[in-house]
């Protein structure tokens, strides 16, 4: 496989990339990405065999399975981050060991429903937080421990928005690929 061809399995919708500028519009589509984003994956892995959710989205990838309990830990420490963002001035969030958590026990076993539902409490509490705050919360700031770089929580919705996307497009292309 070319290095090419490993990097669109990786990254299938491209990197995040940061605005300089993000307009209402573009903010009201992010927040609506969240907001279609638990019943869009539940929709696309809940016919698949307990043997699909066993394939790694590509060699050397997390499962199906893990992906879908990843999407339902990091987006509920994403939630975590805006409350302490909205809460507290330019709190250095607590980072986690994404690889680590999806190694666990629970996240190579379980059943997907879980989280599934998870995602989707997450997701219409954020939706909801997210929906009434204005431009100025929008512009607080947290502090990532690895990069040291301030986020303002209207990146994060982007982040966060292309994140469940990026995941998407895991499990979607490999259902594509295996014409399942």
């Amino acid at each position: 496989m070319t290095e090419q061809e490993l990097e669109s399995l990786r990254y299938p919708i491209g990197h995040f990339t940061t605005h300089d500028a993000i307009s209402d519009r573009q903010l009201s589509d992010w927040i609506a990405e969240l907001e279609a984003l638990p019943t869009k994956l539940r929709d696309l892995v809940s016919r698949l065999t307990e043997a699909q959710l066993e394939t790694p989205y590509r060699t050397g990838g997390w499962t199906v399975r893990q992906v879908v309990h990843h999407l339902a830990d990091s987006h509920h420490n994403s939630y975590i981050r805006f409350k302490w963002g909205l809460t507290e001035d330019a709190p250095t969030i607590k980072a986690y060991d994404e690889k680590a958590w999806a190694a666990l026990f629970d996240s190579r076993t379980a059943p997907i429903g879980p989280s599934l539902d998870h995602l989707q409490a997450v997701h219409a509490k954020l939706v909801y937080l997210l929906r009434g705050l204005d431009r100025k919360d929008l512009q607080r700031t947290f502090v990532h421990p690895d990069t040291g770089i301030p986020t303002t929580l209207e990146e994060n919705v982007g982040r966060y928005a292309w994140h469940g996307n990026h995941h998407f497009a895991h499990i979607e292309s490999l259902i594509r690929r295996n014409s399942w």
